[in-house]
């Protein structure tokens, strides 16, 4: 028996977080058959237009009850409030780490400004019982959704990931496969640096060059009409390795919006 026929199906994708990159990874969870278990901090009174949305395959739930439910986990809160993710309710789950450090919304951190450990690490640390897995921080929330492919199409695009547990890689690898994209490993959470702001392959690639002279509502307009570029896994490959790490702060949370 294979090791991919041992692995138990996924099914339910939970969610604790539901905003720009929660949102669109639940609709992209749907449009692929999936159920999905919504929660954020306000509760499950707050998510009823979400989930009206995205129909009979969504429900809403307590951050604990998606934890339960979710055959993977997605954390997608900004990163100051990890420590109120439930290492008890999270334990024995792999979860999806989407966060980002922005300074300028999450305050100094001084571990992740002297470069110790990544933030990934830090998440992994407090989540004793878990195995974490970075993956959707280096692309924005629209073209996340927008440049999504079946697999096998000419302008299919890549995303990279990171873990410390081969076994929790692979499956996150299938979801983004399910979804929509290619996966590229770039190594254990102390390498997921390679996709975090200010790296070379961090948003930008995957969208167009910006005309210049645009007012604030034409570059609204263009950010959220505009389609995404199509960027292979060798291209993420070949980003993650040559790209060099930059001191925190000076890049706009918006361009994600995790």
């Amino acid at each position: 028996m294979s090791e991919n026929q041992i692995r138990p199906p996924l099914r339910t994708l939970g969610l604790i977080g539901t905003g720009m990159i929660g949102g669109g990874l639940a609709r992209l969870a749907v449009a692929a058959g999936l159920d999905v278990v919504l929660s954020n901090s306000r509760g499950p009174e707050t998510l009823t237009e979400l989930v009206t949305e995205l129909g009979g395959h969504a429900r809403a739930a307590t951050p604990a009850e998606a934890a339960r439910a979710g055959d993977l986990v997605v954390a997608t809160i900004p990163l100051h409030a990890y420590a109120r993710l439930s290492a008890a309710d999270l334990a024995g789950r792999i979860v999806i780490d989407t966060m980002n450090y922005y300074p300028e919304r999450d305050d100094r951190i001084a571990e992740l400004d002297a470069a110790e450990l990544t933030s990934s690490e830090m998440v992994q640390r407090h989540l004793t019982g878990s195995r974490v897995v970075k993956a959707f921080n280096n692309i924005d929330f629209r073209r996340l959704v927008t440049s999504a492919r079946p697999a096998g199409a000419a302008d299919r695009s890549a995303l990279p990931l990171a873990g410390d547990d081969a076994d929790a890689k692979a499956r996150v690898a299938g979801l983004l496969d399910l979804i929509g994209y290619d996966a590229v490993d770039i190594g254990t959470l102390a390498e997921s640096w390679r996709s975090e702001p200010g790296t070379s392959g961090y948003v930008r690639p995957y969208m167009r060059a910006r005309p210049q002279g645009m007012d604030e509502e034409a570059q609204r307009r263009w950010f959220f009409e505009s389609p995404g570029v199509p960027v292979g896994a060798d291209r993420v490959r070949e980003l993650a390795a040559t790209t060099a790490r930059v001191a925190p702060g000076g890049t706009r949370a918006a361009l994600s919006e995790d």
